[in-house]
């Protein structure tokens, strides 16, 4: 028996020494040998690493106005399990499907959502209605949410609102195609938004901490951060006004021609600027997956057209290069033959006439004789590629059409030289060859981004006008700009005479060009583009606009009669803003009604006593705004002799600018309350369409912004725009524009 003890002891006794030594080793093991492995396998279930997401940069028009920023936005999530535990999911069911517009029973099917093993899920984000929504819905759903919990007596009621970043377009359809948009994925979708996505978007940084098991951050843990970088900021050559009027006038034709697209592009010829760019139908960014896809397509960069006789001007400059254009010398309209076709003029009762007039009436017979008989395939292809046709102009937009310009045959040639057959063009080329002849032959290429800032270097790279080459000499384009002219002044029988504008030269041309039967080589009889093209003033081009409308509803509609009001509108108020005077053709004394001004000098009436100020105005039939509770004009707005409509209105600021509380500009125009904010030197920021409707005082980069709400105009606006319930002026400066007094 004591054998076996003594045996039993020592078996055991040496399996628990050998233990103790395996265990031993193993230690040494783990600890000494494999320290470093094992360090960093721990370092793993310790460390814990955060994205730091960038802010991306924002895009401005020419004068600052915000058109692209990041916003906070929500995204709704649920905790399943919480839900089913305090039995709210009907209530809770029932309330975000209301608030947020979506289905009961999408939302039902994320609520009730389990696992594999049959749990609950702990948290499911409502992407479908519930993703990187507004601030108003996200304060109604914590409401709710705050409702639930003082209900239920729990703090966690399963509801949570994720703290998000969104891109936002502050004036909503204003240049979309321009910008493009950011999907609710982050990602850049077309437009500028697209193209210069590297530099917009910036660079993501991280943290990494360490943790202890209950997810407290280690103090003495290591800690490593990246900062992220924000995006750089991009000033667009837009300006906002010139782009308002493009989309308000093509709005108006949209609506009365219903045509299946309608473009207009306004640039600087001198630099090829973009000052505005608008295609209709388009979308709103803020709600992109609301608008049909046709509607993205941006007709301005993408869409070939025949340009009709707007593409005359090239064959006229290559003519008038080449001493082949002579303005005096006759030839028979009506109809010419070419090898394999006879062309024809829309009329053909003109009999024998000068090639000038032929320009005038549009001819093609002349063009023919010009660019085909007299200028010869072979230099009429040449003038057509040097100006740039056939070619991507390398404006900063993505997927922009090359157009196509492949005449094989004679009547092809004979065509190509009033710009229908194997022509087709897209109408930003037609914008850029255009202001070649406005600028002195200098075809340049096109450019919607006028600089881009870096926050973080300070530093701006800014584009300059870049030179693609000399289509035709200064001497020729000034001669061409002559002609064009006439052709809007002759108010007898120019093509473009409803694009005349009086007091300012305007050169232009009309097009009328039929649609191809798509399969077939033949023309509709009832399909047409209709397109104008032109430039102000003559001599000192500040602004050239083409328009185009595709398929009108009217087949007796043509570019003279259509579209040439359009270009007449936009050109007017386009001058207007930028300060373009006039030529006078009148006097002050001269008040018969006929022969009436349309504009009036602004008079000066800084420093003088407001009571005496507005009676300057009076007299001269302005309308008035009073800023501020001073009793002597300290600064106007325009300043003293600016030429102004009978219907705008003069400023007057009466504290100094440091001293102006923000004046309450309900019920004004857009335009007004910017000059306003412009000129106090507050940074505005507008949201919507119309008329000033609220204004709230916001942050923008950490500094101080001014945002106004606008909504529609309504009666109620109108008066108070009008300034029928404030201060100045007589019955008959009242007439000629309200006025108002508005206190700071």
């Amino acid at each position: 028996m004591t054998k076996r003890i003594k045996l039993r002891t020592l078996l055991v006794g040496g399996f628990i020494t050998l233990l103790f030594v395996f265990l031993v080793g193993r230690i040494y093991w783990v600890q000494v040998v494999k320290a470093d492995f094992w360090t960093e396998k721990a370092k793993e279930v310790w460390a814990r690493s955060d994205k730091l997401i960038p802010e991306r940069g924002t895009i401005t028009d020419r004068n600052g106005n915000v058109l692209a920023m990041d916003v906070t936005a929500y995204t709704i999530a649920v905790n399943p399990q919480t839900i089913h535990d305090l039995q709210l999911g009907d209530v809770i069911v029932t309330k975000l499907s209301s608030v947020l517009g979506i289905s009961q029973s999408y939302v039902r099917g994320v609520v009730e959502a389990k696992q594999d093993n049959g749990t609950f899920f702990k948290q499911r984000e409502l992407h479908n209605g519930g993703w990187k929504i507004d601030k108003a819905v996200a304060d109604r759903i914590v409401k709710f949410r705050d409702q639930l919990i003082e209900q239920t007596k729990h703090k966690d009621v399963g509801i949570y609102l994720i703290d998000e970043k969104k891109r936002f377009y502050p004036k909503q359809t204003l240049a979309a195609h321009v910008l493009g948009y950011e999907n609710k994925e982050g990602n850049a979708v077309m437009g500028l938004e697209a193209s210069l996505n590297d530099q917009l978007r910036g660079t993501e940084g991280y943290i990494k901490y360490e943790k202890d098991g209950n997810g407290i951050i280690i103090d003495n843990g290591n800690v490593d951060i990246q900062p992220a970088v924000d995006g750089k900021n991009v000033k667009l050559t837009l300006d906002m006004n010139i782009q308002s009027y493009i989309q308000e006038a093509l709005k108006e034709a949209y609506d009365k021609y219903q045509p299946k697209s309608i473009t207009a592009i306004a640039a600087d010829p001198q630099t090829m600027e973009i000052l505005g760019m608008a295609s209709l139908p388009d979308f709103n960014p803020n709600t992109y997956w609301t608008a049909p896809q046709a509607n993205f397509y941006d007709h301005a960069i993408k869409s070939l057209y025949e340009p009709g006789s707007t593409f005359k001007i090239v064959t006229l400059a290559g003519a008038v290069q080449e001493n082949i254009f002579n303005p005096n010398e006759q030839y028979k309209s009506g109809s010419i033959k070419v090898p394999g076709d006879t062309i024809h003029d829309i009329h053909q009762n003109w009999g024998t006439i000068t090639f000038l007039e032929g320009l005038k009436r549009s001819s093609n017979v002349a063009f023919v004789k010009l660019g085909y008989e007299g200028l010869k395939p072979e230099r009429l292809m040449s003038y057509i590629n040097n100006f740039g046709f056939g070619k991507k102009t390398g404006i900063e937009l993505p997927g922009e059409a090359a157009g196509r310009v492949n005449p094989h045959y004679p009547v092809e040639y004979a065509t190509a030289a009033f710009g229908q057959g194997k022509v087709q063009v897209t109408p930003i080329q037609q914008v850029a060859a255009v202001a070649a002849i406005a600028n002195g032959g200098k075809l340049l290429v096109p450019h919607l981004v006028k600089e881009i800032d870096d926050p973080v270097t300070k530093k701006a790279e800014v584009t300059k006008p870049q030179t693609v080459r000399q289509v035709v000499t200064e001497k020729t384009a000034s001669q061409v700009d002559e002609y064009l002219e006439q052709v809007v002044s002759d108010q007898e029988i120019g093509s473009g005479k409803n694009a005349y504008i009086e007091g300012y030269r305007v050169a232009g041309k009309t097009g009328t060009a039929q649609k191809v039967i798509p399969g077939t080589n033949k023309y509709a009889d009832d399909k047409y583009v209709l397109s104008f093209i032109g430039f102000a003033p003559v001599g000192d081009p500040k602004v050239v606009l083409y328009i185009v409308m595709d398929e009108p509803n009217d087949r007796l509609a043509s570019g003279g009669s259509a579209v040439a009001p359009i270009f007449k509108q936009i050109m007017l108020q386009s001058l207007r803003h930028l300060g373009v005077q006039p030529i006078r053709t009148t006097n002050e004394s001269e008040d018969d009604g006929a022969n009436k001004e349309l504009t009036i000098a602004v008079p000066d009436v800084t420093k003088k006593t407001l009571a005496d100020a507005k009676k300057a105005l009076d007299a001269k039939k302005l309308g008035y705004v009073v800023v501020g509770t001073g009793g002597t004009v300290l600064k106007q707005i325009p300043k003293a002799e600016s030429a102004v409509g009978t219907a705008q209105k003069v400023y007057l600021l009466t504290q100094e600018t440091s001293k102006l509380a923000t004046p309450n500009m309900s019920g004004l125009p857009l335009r007004d309350a910017m000059q306003i904010c412009a000129n106090l030197q507050l940074r505005c920021i507008a949201s919507g369409e119309g008329f000033v409707k609220s204004q709230t005082a916001a942050k923008l980069n950490g500094n101080p912004v001014l945002t106004l709400n606008l909504s529609p105009p309504d009666e109620e606006l109108i008066r108070q725009a009008d300034g029928e319930a404030g201060e100045g002026g007589d019955a008959d400066s009242n007439a000629a524009g309200k006025s108002g007094n508005m206190k700071g």
